[in-house]
């Protein structure tokens, strides 16, 4: 079942896409529609693993942290821990452990700071960063590698945003999609020094702490 959800949401999403490229005048909708659909599929794909109980638990708390981390520093521009921590996920628990963390951080966080037809591509994006994190897990067990990863995807993340907006509100001219991109770097490079200051101070630890607590969960205790 979760096969065929998968598909049928990769299908709408194709759809959606090619809806979006033959009418940019709709772009804000298409794009909309091709957000909800890769959700639905992602959603789909992530059921058969976190369907343990304790699995379920430790995604929803760490979703919430972060969430609640991306509040906190609400009122200072880019900076937020939700990178880092889908990252550190990914690459402790896996692929879909880090995209629930990051999907849902941005869902919970969006209740206090606002809900809108950007929700769904920051679940996606961050989500994606979870993804890159399992990605790139033998690659990032050390400080620097780990924050210059999220360095970067710092840059990834706002970057996608700034397409889709631009996509979505704005003329679908080369002026336009630089004004966008020159208008928030500021911004963007503010929340890739953000992911590089907290990935240096408390990344590695948090992927050793899950590391550990994961390695409980795949534990199977057997009796003679």
């Amino acid at each position: 079942m979760s096969r065929l959800v998968v598909a049928g949401a990769a299908a709408l999403a194709f759809a959606a896409a090619a809806w979006a490229a033959t009418s940019p005048g709709r772009g804000a909708l298409s794009l909309l529609l091709v957000a909800a659909a890769l959700l639905v599929a992602g959603a789909a794909w992530l059921d058969p693993s976190l369907g343990a109980g304790k699995t379920l638990v430790l995604v929803a708390t760490l979703g919430a942290a972060a969430a609640a981390g991306r509040v906190l520093f609400a009122a200072v521009p880019g900076v937020q821990p939700v990178t880092v921590i889908a990252v550190a996920a990914g690459a402790a628990l896996g692929a879909r452990a880090g995209f629930g963390v990051g999907a849902l951080a941005a869902l919970v966080s969006n209740f206090f700071l606002g809900q809108g037809p950007w929700t769904p591509w920051q679940m996606l994006a961050w989500g994606g960063c979870g993804v890159v994190g399992a990605l790139a897990a033998p690659y990032v067990r050390h400080r620097v590698p780990f924050a210059l990863l999220c360095f970067v995807l710092g840059f990834a993340f706002s970057g996608l945003m700034d397409i889709w907006e631009w996509y979505s509100f704005y003329p679908h001219t080369w002026a336009a999609l630089t004004v966008q991109l020159g208008r928030g770097v500021w911004f963007d490079a503010s929340h890739a020094l953000g992911n590089l200051a907290i990935a240096l101070v408390a990344g590695p630890e948090l992927r050793r702490l899950l590391e550990r607590y994961g390695r409980r969960l795949r534990t199977e205790i057997v009796w003679a």
